[in-house]
């Protein structure tokens, strides 16, 4: 399966651009369901207080936030993203609620962090915004302990009829134009649909993980009928 990924430049450029009403979008595009499916991941990768947990492509904070709520004040969180801009708003957030949580600037395909330094390393919908895939998750992989696992929340595709033809509608048609008014950057949600529509997801996109040799398992999970999957790594 050959895959390329989108030019890092365009991506850190659109995101920089998007990034002052990206929450704002996210939760009218939709309805808020993003941060459960957050939430869900936190709770399949049984994380545990004390845990040291990395979250790449952290945006403006709200999966580094849920984790941080779970390792608690013996835990540790870092949050990076190779967008400067996207994190403005996340220290803020965090702390609105009381969290410490570290952010820096941090490209998921060269990670300056020490092999096995995590419990748990996830990104959320960031890997198809990666150049490189299989890369980023070798990465997120070599800072993860022994038994430790890592976490990736992604679109995909969905299988279920009628469902499935509601909303590719919503996807293709209503989203780009809704979006585009919200934020005032159509393009992003151009992209955001022509993306989502072809990256591989559910078995291809384990057999990238399979392929990197450093899960002793892989599986993943479908959310809302398979708008979005969460997919698990256990490290060897």
């Amino acid at each position: 399966m050959t895959y390329q990924g989108p030019n890092p430049d365009i991506i850190k450029s659109m995101f920089k651009k998007v990034a002052p009403s990206y929450d704002r979008g996210n939760d009218i595009l939709s309805a808020g369901i993003h941060h459960l499916w957050r939430k869900k991941l936190v709770r399949l990768s049984r994380t545990q207080p004390g845990m040291a947990v990395l979250d790449c492509a952290t945006g403006t904070g709200d999966l580094a936030i849920e984790f941080k709520k779970v390792v608690g004040p013996t835990g540790s969180v870092i949050g990076t993203d190779f967008c400067e801009d996207m994190m403005l708003t996340a220290p803020q957030k965090a702390q609105n609620q009381q969290l410490d949580i570290q952010y820096q600037t941090a490209d998921v395909m060269n990670l300056p962090f020490a092999d096995g330094q995590f419990d748990r390393v996830s990104i959320s919908f960031g890997i198809r915004n990666v150049q490189d895939p299989q890369k980023a998750i070798s990465e997120m992989a070599r800072v993860t302990k022994s038994g430790g696992q890592v976490l990736i929340l992604e679109f995909g595709q969905m299988k279920t009829p009628v469902v499935k033809d509601l909303y590719n509608f919503y996807f293709e048609k209503v989203l780009p134009y809704v979006g585009g008014l919200v934020t005032g950057q159509t393009e992003a949600y151009k992209y955001l649909q022509k993306s989502s529509s072809k990256f591989p997801c559910r078995e291809d996109f384990l057999s990238w993980m399979d392929q990197t040799q450093h899960f002793s398992t892989t599986s993943y999970t479908s959310v809302s009928f398979g708008i979005a999957y969460i997919y698990q790594g256990i490290k060897r």
